[in-house]
């Protein structure tokens, strides 16, 4: 759903090896992963009975479908909703206005996911 193209991993793998152990990469990698995930839960919106106009209606189902998978040896963190209507509510149709709660959240964390990343290469 979301993708994120990184340039220039040679160099950065060079300066890695010199400064950090993977193992902190990973520690980054999981725990950027994890808050990528709540912050996403976070923003996902939740209907309500009044809004769905089905009585007795528990909402939440696409927040709780957002998971986390570690990949890579821990290297690769994904963070995707399972529900089916997922890409419906983040990008709208022609009958829905679109309620982003992916692309927010990953704009709010990529910010601290490189901060800490240029931590580990100086």
């Amino acid at each position: 759903m979301a993708e994120i193209k990184i340039e220039g991993l040679d160099k950065l793998e060079k300066q890695l090896k010199k400064n950090a152990t993977l193992n902190k990469v990973r520690t980054v990698v999981r725990k950027c992963g994890a808050d990528l995930q709540g912050t996403a839960q976070r923003k996902a919106p939740v209907g309500t009975p009044a809004s769905t106009g089905i009585p007795g209606y528990v909402g939440g189902t696409l927040k709780r479908s957002i998971g986390l998978e570690l990949s890579d040896s821990g290297m690769t963190a994904e963070v995707e909703p399972t529900a089916e209507y997922a890409p419906y509510v983040e990008y709208g149709t022609r009958y829905m206005k679109a309620k982003p709660y992916l692309k927010p959240a990953l704009e709010e964390v990529e910010p601290k996911f490189k901060a800490k990343m240029k931590e580990l290469v100086k």
